[in-house]
């Protein structure tokens, strides 16, 4: 691929230099929007994301010019182009300095345009709201039984920078899942389990470091699933399910995924024990998907009427429950408050998400059930909290397919969500901008191949911000995993 970059001050000489330099101009304009991949038309994007590369397919030369307060850059490419992340950053910066935007002009040469035509101009927006520098999570095949090659990864948002935290073929080809940062922050306290030979529940902080710890040997002798750390870094909260599946005959939806029971347990970091609240644990009710609120008071859950299962799988309807906490204590509060009820509101609903300021509850809808990605019609919906749990429009999240997974940055600007929408098949991230009214068009993860996005046969599964690299130490991680320790 070819890459040309220029950057001129003024938009006239810039015209004049670079129909010496041999730039290609179109001979066609045409008023329609250009059909790039991935499609970042008026998409906000954070003033501090890598470059956001993308292309056409079928073209064989591309010319793209961005354009804002008063200078012009140029990047020329075959079937997608590069920019230069300096030069990127430098587009940021003079967009916020002036109205914000970016204008993007692009140009195709292709099979049916051989001597090219230029498209429609489009706008992005640069948001001055930072984004969390890091964004951890899990990929994993879409199959149902392979766990041979799998990991938990981080990605710099600020450029391509990829790496793993830990990959299954440092734990006995076992599975590796359920990573949690407590307070964005992976100094304060970071979790993963690891299934299979040698595996347990893996802890780290800068004070105590890396260990193993095997939950269903502490109190009441649960395994641990879905956690969530306790923003001051002393708690875990975990439910303890027993899941299973089963696969459809006849139906959009391959698989149903779904518990036979599931409970909630506290880990308790200083004192190394797990203690629950009966409540929370009997056979009658299946609590799920625990939350902390950012201010540690409250702990939120999903909770169902228990059912036989699979048989009864579509009357499985969860709700969100809440109930306060005192970190001091350890202790649950008397009063467990409905939230969303499934049975007045219809659906099931699972990830509890608050904003930052606690204001706003983001969560997953779907018809039943507790696995919503594996359900078509799962969606994003949102409550103001401070509005007596009114319902806010976030339609702008949602697409015609899966979207599941989601969580806040650290300045409560940003969610990056999971979902099917680019093939069906293979869950992706999104990137979205909140501006305390309303959410922009998702952005796809910025890859340097655009089509990176859509090779990689792999889901993204549980995205997670934080702010400060995990680097744990490998041979620490090896011991850890040794058979019989």
């Amino acid at each position: 691929m070819k890459s040309i970059h220029i950057f001129i001050g003024i938009v006239v000489v810039f015209l004049t230099i670079a129909s010496c330099g041999g730039v290609k101009e179109p001979a066609t304009n045409v008023n329609e929007l250009p059909a790039i991949f991935p499609d970042y038309i008026g998409v906000t994007v954070p003033k501090n994301v890598a470059p956001i590369n993308f292309g056409v397919d079928g073209a064989t030369d591309m010319v793209v010019r961005f354009t804002t307060d008063g200078v012009e850059e140029v990047v020329a490419g075959n079937d997608y182009i590069d920019i230069d992340q300096d030069v990127w950053y430098l587009l940021l910066d003079h967009a916020l300095k002036s109205d914000g935007r970016i204008g993007v002009d692009v140009s195709v040469w292709d099979e049916h345009h051989p001597e090219g035509v230029r498209y429609k101009k489009f706008h992005i927006t640069v948001s001055p709201d930072e984004v969390d520098r890091y964004v951890a999570y899990r990929l994993i095949p879409p199959g149902y039984e392979s766990w041979n090659t799998m990991g938990i990864y981080q990605r710099d948002l600020s450029s391509f920078d990829e790496e793993p935290i830990v990959e299954n073929s440092q734990n006995n080809n076992g599975c590796v899942n359920c990573h949690s940062f407590a307070d964005h922050n992976p100094a304060k306290g970071m979790m993963f389990h690891a299934r299979g030979r040698g595996g347990g529940t893996v802890l780290y902080s800068a004070d105590k470091g890396l260990r193993k710890i095997a939950l269903e040997n502490l109190g009441l002798q649960k395994s641990g699933t879905y956690p969530m750390w306790h923003p001051s870094g002393k708690y875990i909260i975990f439910s303890s399910n027993v899941t299973r599946q089963s696969f459809y005959g006849h139906s959009l939806d391959k698989i149903e995924v779904y518990d036979q029971m599931s409970d909630l347990i506290l880990y308790d970091v200083a004192r190394n024990d797990v203690v629950a609240d009966q409540r929370f644990t009997d056979s009658l009710n299946w609590e799920t998907f625990p939350a902390f609120s950012p201010d540690g008071k409250w702990l939120y859950f999903c909770t169902a009427k228990a059912v036989r299962m699979p048989i009864d799988y579509d009357k499985l309807k969860y709700s969100i429950c809440r109930v306060s906490f005192d970190e001091h204590t350890g202790k649950f509060g008397p009063e467990v408050d409905t939230i969303y009820s499934a049975s007045k509101m219809g659906g099931s609903v699972s990830f509890p998400r608050l904003s930052p300021d606690g204001r706003y509850l983001l969560f997953t809808w779907a018809d039943c059930a507790t696995f919503p990605i594996h359900h078509k019609e799962a969606d994003l919906k949102m409550m103001d909290l401070q509005q007596g749990g009114k319902m806010v429009d976030v339609s702008a999240l949602n697409s015609n397919d899966v979207d599941s997974y989601h969580s806040w940055s650290s300045n409560g600007r940003w969610v990056v969500l999971s979902s099917k929408r680019i093939d069906g098949r293979y869950t992706r991230l999104f990137l979205a901008h909140w501006d305390g009214k309303r959410f922009s068009k998702p952005m796809l993860l910025p890859q340097r191949r655009p089509k990176h996005n859509a090779e990689r046969l792999y889901s993204y599964n549980i995205p997670e911000f934080y702010n400060s690299p995990v680097e744990l130490d490998k041979d620490q991680m090896a011991k850890l995993f040794e058979v019989g320790k």
